[in-house]
């Protein structure tokens, strides 16, 4: 199928074809942040699949913080807009774990760095974000080792 940034080319092609106006404008969103981070750094290169995925996740982000902000101001035109990217985006991100399956992640990975208080905090998420993956939050992720660990 070939690499998940050929992916987002092929469906910014569709969507222009089918003059899809919130779909256009997301993927050349998403593809220009790819191309900046491809560039940056001391020299241009070709992304793997899982720094695209990591742009994507940083922009899906985006989109929810802003649409929240948007929601609090009242703008809930703008907000709705932020929140249809931001889903438009999640297609192309893997599935986000449950709360469970969060904390049975966190909990292996605690138990084998041997991570016991609260004071390992650094090093136990460390270990805890290497073993979720990206496939959840960060604060989630936070929130579940320092009820495992405290």
């Amino acid at each position: 199928m070939g690499t998940l940034k050929d992916r987002l080319t092929d469906d910014l092609h569709t969507a222009m074809k089918g003059r899809d106006e919130l779909t256009t404008s997301t993927l050349r969103m998403a593809l220009s942040a790819v191309r900046t981070a491809e560039v940056s750094g001391n020299a241009a290169r070709e992304l793997s699949d899982d720094e695209v995925l990591a742009v994507l996740t940083k922009e899906a982000k985006k989109r929810r913080e802003a649409a929240t902000a948007f929601k609090d101001a009242g703008r809930t035109e703008q907000a709705e807009k932020e929140t249809a990217e931001g889903d438009l985006l999640a297609h192309y991100l893997p599935a986000q774990l449950t709360d469970e399956e969060i904390d049975s992640l966190v909990g292996d990975a605690l138990t084998a760095g041997g991570f016991t208080s609260k004071a390992q905090m650094g090093p136990a998420m460390k270990s805890a974000q290497a073993a979720v993956a990206g496939r959840a939050e960060g604060g989630r992720v936070a929130a579940s080792v320092r009820r495992q660990l405290g």
